[in-house]
């Protein structure tokens, strides 16, 4: 029963970041500083997507076929959220 919670709570992470797509047609998302704390916000809930999909993959050995799909995307968005965390963070501390 607790890995099927896992696998559930992981693919439905899965589907979250692409819920800014919707929030960026609105004029008041796209002004600072909504824009970076929204980005930011996605961006750490991917590491956490990330972290928490390894841990449930690896820890508990939540190890089913979905699991492993969300494994592997999950992991590419944690990448990517810490890219985008870092684009924001280096300019800022560079000048």
């Amino acid at each position: 029963m607790k890995n099927k919670i896992l696998t559930a709570i992981s693919t439905i992470m899965l589907f979250v970041p692409w819920t800014i797509l919707p929030l960026r047609t609105f004029e008041w998302a796209l002004e600072s500083p909504v824009a970076e704390i929204m980005i930011a916000c996605y961006a750490t809930f991917m590491i956490f997507s990330g972290v928490f999909t390894i841990i449930s993959y690896v820890k508990v050995k939540a190890q089913n076929n979905l699991m492993k799909v969300c494994l592997v995307v999950n992991s590419l968005y944690a990448v990517a959220g810490v890219g985008f965390l870092a684009m924001m963070i280096i300019p800022k501390i560079m000048g």
